[in-house]
């Protein structure tokens, strides 16, 4: 159910809206129909035991006003289907809305998470003891994960060609993998686009739109968007459809994307929604919607009236005239030509060219007219004649296309040509700037990759190794090439073993033994011996850091207990005080319950008390310690290094003696039954209590203690491994690597980088050790570290390098070559993408390349994970949103070798780019 909710909500996120058909609907009503009818008695189905769901909420609805409502519109729709089905042989309701109609028709009218929420509470009189419902826990969780889905809105609207316009992700690459394979049959030439129509189209080439149920959509596309950029726009501008007609006013915009520059102007009946909603999609003002590819556009006729802001006519290169656009007052003809001359530049331009004055920015060119032979001097014109308002003639002038209309001023150019500078001298000129201005974007362009080189030859080591030298590598590390390891450490280097790794993996029954090798936690020279005394190390330190945040962690429950008891004292007070009883009976009952809160102190401190007092004191009682050593004034400054198996704390050899005793225990019964230094460390930390460091501990530690547990309880629930007795292994790990990094604290996502480290070593020291390992590497990425920023400023780089095509299209619909949606990649090592298997494999691999190829391992198999959808991007023209719902959709069903395998083959590219210097 959870899995089904978190995939409606992000549809109706990235879709904008969520279709009553939608297969996430199907699922969804389906996982809640089998929580609902789980564990349900027998008489509770009552006599319809054919359709069980059915007999549950017509019962309900003899107590429930909702339900009661419920059932009657379920009869009326079923009713409905089966009238429609017998006139047209046709029914309007899907087989899957027929199967869960009941819990259909409850979502669409928003009262499923109010009847669920009744059967959680009156769960005795419906449900056996083993329901799901009948939990304390999973019953109300239930009911609140579907508040949710039940405050959306749900729609039929839905286009024909829906399914083939806004496919799922699966269907995406089903229809690449049909067309890939059609299209290696026929030719070998790059594939054809699919042709998939986007439904936020911004731009159409037809003059008109058609009605469609996109017109909204058309109306949404004439604003500023991550499609087209609005370069122009003003409404009130009046243009004459027909000549019986009057003009009519609307709405004029101008729109710039990478290919075409578009004029739109819709009504204002449109633009406003003073069409009513049904005739809507079929006014005839659709009719009136112009739009103007302006690269059909030659001549624009620009005629100002003292009376009004102007009129613009518009002539295409057939001749012929669109109706005249005429613009309000205050200047905006002049605005209208600006915007449209810097968005012709540097394609094309306006001639003559706008004029910039000082003062007053772009103004109307100040044209003479050319005076015959003969006649007097210009200073003749009046000054009058120059400040009256003119028309003018502009032409759409593109460099690199020639017009029918090129030649009609050659004989005037012959006139004056003896006034003006030789023909010759411009083109000299001309050439000249071309070459310049080529060469310093060539030179400018060169600079650009020596720095992006330069940049990229950090993210790679500059030794290329091959995967088939010295033997094929890509049967990774196996059991008889480890074996003949351990036995001599001579017969392999740690280099080949890293190879190994990093082209093949590890063999699964092998990973519990090497991994501790790839994390630092061992090194490759050490023998036996040297590492079961760093094993041994290790423990003694989990054993104390255990028992220190055991003991603060049943002050932090005494405490709440206290304040628990406080609050229903206070509670209780305010009660009596509200009634209308006596005053002396009220304060009466207050003092009742401060006594009975102070007898239950006693029973359970006692206790704890007295065997404190015959509890010998150890030389490394942790808190004692802390506050004598000068670089130990927080649990978080004694981090040990396991690598290297000395301890970096206060940790003597004296100290680890007196400790072994305690750290025999299993580490798994100190949360159970907690030893005798519990209580001694506890009473350090309360006689001392009156400072502010350790109020500030204690009051740090509960909070990082309660996000501990929330997380751990919902991480990995559907795996096989995480049971009770093994999520209380994942607890104690995480709470004791938190408690010696208090300064960093507990971020969401750190026990799914735990839970993979315990599910292979399956000991709660070792994956203790190894996890310490890796979030040295991975501290950064969680947001109180800088790399998040870097890796995304990596991809920008690698992408724009090694396939510019798809960067343009990235940074061209909506610019996001900022990468956020690869942000859970590199947060989580790609762990919520992948299902366990493939999670083993591309961590290893990451682990090994560092030592073989790249410390950024982690960049190429994000990149390969686009690069192996680049087509189905490419061809669809995804967005921002496209992209996030698709890899969101993809989740846990990427080709992880293949994704390995280019992701080793952008190693390799980038290694020989830098080397060609």
């Amino acid at each position: 159910v959870t899995a089904a909710v978190k995939l409606i909500m992000e549809e109706a996120v990235t879709r904008k809206f969520v279709h009553e058909d939608s297969s996430h609907i199907v699922s969804f009503c389906a996982a809640v129909e089998a929580c609902v009818l789980h564990g349900l008695k027998r008489r509770a189905a009552g006599f319809l035991r054919s359709n069980k769901i059915a007999a549950l909420f017509m019962k309900v609805g003899k107590s429930f006003a909702p339900a009661e409502e419920l059932c009657r519109k379920t009869h009326t729709t079923r009713a409905l289907n089966n009238k429609t089905a017998q006139s047209f042989n046709q029914s309007f309701l899907s087989p899957q809305g027929v199967k869960n109609l009941w819990i259909r028709t409850a979502l669409f009218e928003k009262v499923l998470d109010k009847i669920v929420q009744y059967l959680v509470e009156n769960s005795s009189k419906y449900y056996e003891k083993e329901a799901v419902l009948m939990d304390p826990v999973d019953g109300p969780i239930l009911a609140s994960l579907l508040v949710g889905p039940c405050a959306l809105e749900y729609t039929k609207m839905k286009t024909a060609d829906h399914f083939w316009t806004d496919p799922s992700a699966d269907e995406l690459v089903q229809r690449h993998r049909i067309h890939s394979g059609h299209c290696r049959q026929d030719s070998p030439s790059k594939r054809p686009a699919l042709c998939i129509q986007k439904r936020h189209s911004s731009s159409s080439m037809d003059e008109r739109p058609s009605p469609s149920p996109s017109a909204r959509e058309y109306v949404e596309s004439l604003h500023q968007n991550n499609r087209a950029t609005l370069l122009f726009g003003k409404n009130n501008v009046l243009v004459q459809p027909r000549d019986d007609m009057q003009a009519i006013p609307g709405y004029l915009s101008l729109h710039q994307t990478a290919d075409i520059m578009t004029l739109k102007w819709t009504p204002n009946q449109l633009m406003n929604g003073s069409v009513g909603d049904l005739d809507y999609e079929r006014s005839v003002y659709w009719d009136y919607a112009t739009t103007i590819p302006l690269h059909d556009i030659v001549y624009l006729h620009c005629h100002q009236q003292v009376d009004s802001g102007g009129t613009v006519v518009l002539v295409s290169q057939d001749g012929i005239q669109r109706p005249p656009l005429r613009f309000p007052k205050g200047g905006h003809l002049l605005q209208f030509l600006s915007c449209l001359e810097n968005g012709l530049l540097p394609h094309g331009q306006l001639d003559p060219p706008l004029w910039s004055q000082r003062g007053k920015g772009k103004v109307f060119p100040k044209l003479r007219k050319r005076l015959p032979q003969g006649s007097g001097s210009i200073d003749s014109i009046s000054d009058k004649e120059e400040e009256e308002a003119t028309d003018y003639v502009f032409r759409i002038i593109f460099p690199n296309s020639q017009s029918e209309f090129g030649d009609n001023n050659n004989n005037d150019d012959n006139l004056v040509s003896s006034c003006r500078t030789p023909l010759k001298l411009l083109c000299d000129n001309m050439k000249y700037q071309i070459i310049s201005r080529a060469f310093y974007g060539w030179l400018a362009y060169c600079r650009h990759l020596s720095t992006v080189r330069t940049h990229l030859s950090a993210l790679v080591n500059h030794t290329i190794v091959a995967s088939d030298v010295p033997r094929d590598a890509y049967k990774g590390l196996t059991t008889d090439v480890w074996q003949r390891f351990l036995q001599d450490r001579t017969t392999y280097e740690e280099q080949e073993l890293l190879r190994l790794v990093y082209f093949g993996g590890v063999e699964h029954s092998l990973r519990k033994e090497v991994w501790p090798f790839l994390l630092g936690h061992y090194q490759f020279s050490m023998s036996e011996s040297e590492r079961m005394e760093v094993d041994q190390q290790v423990r003694v330190c989990y054993q104390q850091t255990m028992r220190e945040w055991l003991a603060c962690e049943e002050i932090v429950r005494q405490r709440e207990k206290e304040q628990h008891a406080a609050a229903l004292a206070k509670c209780s007070s305010v009660a009596s005080m509200d009634s209308q009883k006596m005053s002396h009976r009220d304060s009466t009952v207050s003092n009742e319950v401060f006594e009975s809160v102070e007898e239950v102190e006693p029973i359970e401190t006692e206790p704890k008390s007295a065997e404190a007092k015959q509890a010998p004191r150890i030389p490394n009682g942790a808190v004692q310690n802390e506050t004598n050593s000068p670089d130990s004034g927080h649990p978080s400054s004694r981090n040990f290094s396991v690598a290297s198996g000395v301890s970096d704390g206060s940790f003597s050899a004296e100290d680890s003696d007196g400790s072994s005793e305690g750290s025999s225990a299993p580490s798994g019964e100190l949360r159970a039954s907690p030893l005798h230094i519990d209580a001694v460390v506890r009473n350090e930390i309360i006689e001392r209590g009156e400072g502010n460091v350790n109020e500030e501990l204690l009051d740090l530690y509960t909070l990082n203690l309660h996000r501990i547990e929330k997380d751990v309880q919902r991480c990995d629930r559907n795996y096989w491994y995480f049971s009770a007795a093994n999520l209380e292994k994942l607890r104690n790990i995480m709470c004791s690597y938190i408690w010696r990094h208090l300064d960093i604290g507990y971020v969401q996502g750190m026990c799914d980088l735990l839970a993979p480290l315990l599910v292979i070593l399956d000991d709660e020291a070792l994956a203790f050790s190894c996890f310490s390992q890796l979030m040295k590497r991975m501290n950064q990425n969680f947001p109180h570290g800088g790399a998040m920023d870097t890796h995304f400023a990596n991809m920008r780089s690698l992408i724009q390098i090694l396939d510019s095509e798809l960067f343009e299209l990235m940074h061209q619909n909506g610019d996001y070559t900022h990468f956020y949606f690869c942000y859970r990649w590199f947060l989580l090592d790609f762990k919520r993408e992948l299902v366990y298997d493939d999670v083993f494999a591309v961590w290893e691999s990451i682990w090994a390349a560092k030592y073989v190829s790249s410390s950024h391992f982690v960049l190429f198999i994000a990149l390969s994970l686009v690069e192996m959808y680049r087509d189905i991007i490419l061809d669809n023209n995804m967005d921002f949103t496209d992209i996030i719902k698709f890899f969101n959709e993809m989740a846990e069903h990427h080709n992880i070798k293949q994704a390995l395998t280019l992701a080793r083959d952008l190693v390799c590219k980038v290694q020989l780019l830098i080397e060609n210097k």
